[in-house]
């Protein structure tokens, strides 16, 4: 189990925990490796150090925001090391970039500022724009004072006048301890503590000090980044749970009531949301359609796409009973909105609700297959067609026609997505379309609802322990 999958409350207890232990650890390794400082110092420097691990732990168990534990970090490690100021920048999402995380008051700027600027911080002056200015300054990895350290192994203090950059000290910057913090091989950013001229430089001997803050910084700053996705996940799965009851509203929860006729329909989403679309439209009192669309990838982006669509074929499907029509209409509506590497297939099919005979038009979607009762076959309706959002409606429109069927008594129709055929097994072959035909004659005659269940049985019995790849849909159409 990783600390991803546990609930945040949790998370939060086991990073208290581990920082209680470090606490403790630090304190051994202070009183085993500083011996030669007074038992007073020693003293007065465990406080502070266990003041600041406590005030980190606190802070996973209060759930203190980032910015609060940055803060933390800066303000503790200022008052261990007796710093004039200190400033904590976090690597970017790219890790090429430190952004200024938290600047304490008083810490002198440690990238070079413009010229009137530059003066007044060197006089000491308290000007906001200065604050300002090194708040907006990102900066390269590797490159200039603070940069440099993501390239390191271990902290610097630099307190000659060689050490700094001569217009990094000209801004009043005399002495600095700087390091980068890493955790599990990981830069997560550099801490800087610094003094201004007339300060007490720092000394070697609070090296062993400042990487043991570095260490439980980085720490904190790895665990809270874990704690805070780990509730970001949680957030975001209730609202995909939400949004899959809001999607679920968007299909249709019951068969049309077409008398001499019946009607099924079956969606099983991959993931949490579906890029597949089923629909039943009243055309006019003599005529329904039928309609199934396949959007290209799948998730969040296939829902959203997918509701584009149903709201599409809805405004342009009423009193037109040409399905061919309907999906040009469609196709020049949501074409200036898709993405080059997003298309819908779709197949659309009006009939006469009294008579069985029907007009079926494809957009690229798997050809519906239609079993006949009279002679126990089954027949591939595979007209042509080009799947919607590829083309403006030039290309597009030549393509797309109706072609006529009729359901006789007995006849059933399955349209289909290709995530039943393109279901794989354990060793990586695809339930395919030959085998779903065999599977459609030896159960067409057991009714709509029921050759639904059992394509979903034998496509998941198919598939044994892989799991479902992509969504699929199905809906059949038998004549009484």
């Amino acid at each position: 189990m990783t600390l991803q999958m546990l609930e945040p409350g949790v998370i939060a207890a086991l990073v208290l925990a581990m920082v209680v232990l470090a606490c403790i650890s630090y304190v051994m390794r202070c009183r085993l490796g500083q011996a030669k400082l007074n038992s007073a110092e020693i003293h007065q420097e465990e406080r502070r150090v266990f003041d600041f691990l406590h005030g980190l732990g606190a802070a996973f168990s209060e759930g203190v925001p980032s910015g609060e534990l940055h803060r933390l970090i800066v303000e503790g490690a200022q008052h261990i090391l007796r710093a004039d100021g200190g400033a904590l920048y976090m690597t970017d999402k790219s890790g090429d970039h430190l952004l200024p995380a938290f600047l304490s008051k008083g810490c002198p700027p440690l990238v070079v500022l413009p010229g009137h600027l530059a003066a007044e911080a060197a006089a000491g002056e308290n000007n906001p724009a200065i604050e300002s200015f090194v708040r907006l300054q990102a900066i390269s990895c590797g490159s200039g004072l603070v940069g440099e350290a993501c390239n390191w192994k271990e902290p610097r203090f630099l307190r000659r006048s060689g050490d700094i950059p001569p217009e990094i000290s000209a801004q009043g910057l005399g002495s600095l301890v700087i390091g980068p913090l890493h955790y599990r091989q990981k830069l997560l950013g550099v801490l800087a503590l610094g003094r201004r001229h007339g300060s007490t430089p720092f000394s070697d001997a609070k090296i062993e000090l400042f990487q043991a803050i570095l260490e439980q910084s980085a720490f904190a700053l790895f665990n809270q980044a874990i704690h805070l996705a780990a509730g970001e996940k949680h957030a975001m799965d209730h609202d995909l749970l939400i949004a899959r009851d809001i999607q679920k509203i968007l299909l249709p929860s019951d068969a049309p009531d077409l008398p001499g006729f019946e009607v099924s329909g079956l969606n099983l989403p991959a993931r949490t949301l579906s890029g597949d679309y089923f629909d039943y439209l009243p055309v006019d009192d003599d005529h329904i359609g039928i309609a199934i669309a396949d959007v290209s990838g799948k998730g969040v982006p296939a829902s959203l796409i997918m509701a584009m669509c149903r709201s599409a074929l809805r405004s342009q499907s009423r009193a037109e009973l040409s399905p061919a029509a309907v999906l040009r209409a469609v196709n020049r509506q949501l074409y200036p909105d898709m993405k080059e590497d997003m298309f819908i297939s779709m197949a659309y099919m009006v009939m006469n609700r009294h008579t069985g005979e029907a007009l079926l038009a494809r957009a690229g979607h798997d050809a519906p297959l239609l079993y006949r009762a009279k002679s126990a076959t089954v027949e591939c309706i595979n007209p042509k067609g080009m799947a919607v959002g590829i083309d403006s409606g030039g290309v597009f429109d030549r393509f797309c026609s109706d072609f006529p069927l009729t359901l006789n008594q007995g006849d059933l129709l399955l349209l289909y997505t290709d995530g039943l055929t393109e279901t794989l097994d354990n060793e990586g072959s695809e339930f395919g379309v030959p085998r779903l035909t065999s599977e459609l004659r030896e159960h067409a005659s057991d009714g709509a609802g029921e050759t639904l269940h059992r394509l979903a049985s034998s496509a998941r019995n198919f598939a044994g322990s892989q799991p479902q790849h992509d969504d699929i849909t199905l809906i059949a159409l038998r004549r009484l």
